[in-house]
């Protein structure tokens, strides 16, 4: 039997679990204080108090380390990737150890706690479809600026398994036979076209629809004169857009959940905001749709925020003349690693090698 251990950290948590194949032994999810996690400048930073958090469940919940086959972690904010798994190897830990990072983001730390705890082992450490993922098409990345090519960033890993999914659940069709355009919404939220088996296009949380915390696609004139202005460090200007826009920055919250009941007791800006939220959610799907040129098998609404049936209720309304909609709440991240970990571990996928060299 293949026990693997799955790590996904997040900002304020670290999620957990252990399988047995694909049979679920526990999983977790531990809480982070914001004064633990605070004192760290970066991601990486976090390495030995992630691993300790990580060892100390285990021993908790009686599970050995030495009767684990197998590590996986999500990816982090890589160079653009290739789909599928990657083991952990010197050049991944010299990259997310430097400071030419694409950009800074917790998940970078989990290839490093993976490595951490598998390396006295003598065991594989792995991570599974990374933030970067990018099967885009040439057409796909041209934008209207040369220097700014489109780029493929976001959750790669839930949309794929979501995709895969309701292939092979509702459909019954093999994935690579089927085209989808599936929608994470969450804190972040992207958007992404996969066209037999391929995610040939996408939209993350900057150049399409605005989030509970992003702020989507916005005027670029205004943007270019508030850079200008002189009232905005970068690292302001950077937390304007992605942590504190969206839902946030019109209501005081980034909670789906929060704004509902704001709703519901009368607040009719509150309704407009939120509306205004799923209308533009919703272009970012029909322009997904034009892509495929309107053949679209399925929409697939997941993530978090999918729970609210008022707003996964409003995206339908706006995008079922495209396809049928599945609404598949939640996040399945664990189960997708683990899953992309036996398929490598049985011989079904070869991984791929991560090669990065510093600059000079």
């Amino acid at each position: 039997m293949e026990r693997i251990l799955v790590i996904n950290p997040g900002s304020t948590s670290t999620k957990l679990a252990v399988f047995d194949g694909e049979k679920e032994l526990f999983r977790t999810s531990i809480e982070h204080d914001q004064k633990d996690t605070a004192k760290f400048l970066r991601a990486i930073d976090q390495l030995d108090f992630r691993k300790e958090c990580v060892l100390n469940t285990l021993k908790e919940r009686n599970i050995p380390v030495e009767s684990l086959n197998c590590i996986v972690s999500r990816g982090g904010m890589f160079p653009p990737c290739k789909v599928g798994a990657y083991e952990v190897n010197a050049d991944m830990l010299s990259y997310v150890n430097s400071d030419h990072i694409v950009g800074e983001h917790i998940s970078n730390v989990g290839c490093a706690v993976a490595e951490a705890i598998a390396r006295p082992l003598g065991i594989p450490a792995m991570v599974y479809d990374c933030v970067s993922v990018d099967e885009m098409t040439d057409i796909a990345h041209i934008s209207g600026i040369p220097e700014l090519p489109r780029e493929s960033r976001g959750h790669a890993l839930n949309t794929r398994a979501m995709a895969r999914k309701c292939a092979e659940e509702i459909l019954h069709k093999p994935f690579e036979e089927c085209t989808f355009i599936v929608q994470h919404l969450g804190g972040g939220v992207s958007v992404w076209l996969f066209d037999k088996g391929r995610s040939i296009d996408m939209y993350s949380d900057d150049d399409a629809g605005f989030g509970p915390e992003r702020c989507g696609a916005i005027q670029v004139a205004p943007l270019v004169a508030l850079c200008c202005s002189g009232k905005y460090t970068e690292a302001q200007l950077a937390k304007m857009v992605r942590g504190n826009a969206g839902l946030k920055a019109h209501l005081g919250t980034s909670d789906v959940r929060t704004v509902e009941k704001m709703i519901e007791s009368g607040d009719k800006h509150a309704e407009l905001v939120f509306n205004a939220m799923a209308y533009s959610l919703s272009k970012g799907i029909a322009a997904l749709a034009a892509a495929a040129c309107g053949k679209v098998d399925r929409i697939i609404l997941t993530g978090g925020a999918a729970h609210s049936k008022r707003l996964s209720g409003e995206i339908t309304k706006h995008v079922s003349w495209i396809a049928p909609v599945e609404v598949m709440a939640g996040e399945f991240e664990l189960e997708a690693l683990c899953a992309g970990a036996l398929r490598v571990l049985r011989g079904q996928e070869k991984p791929n090698t991560f090669v990065w060299k510093p600059q000079a």
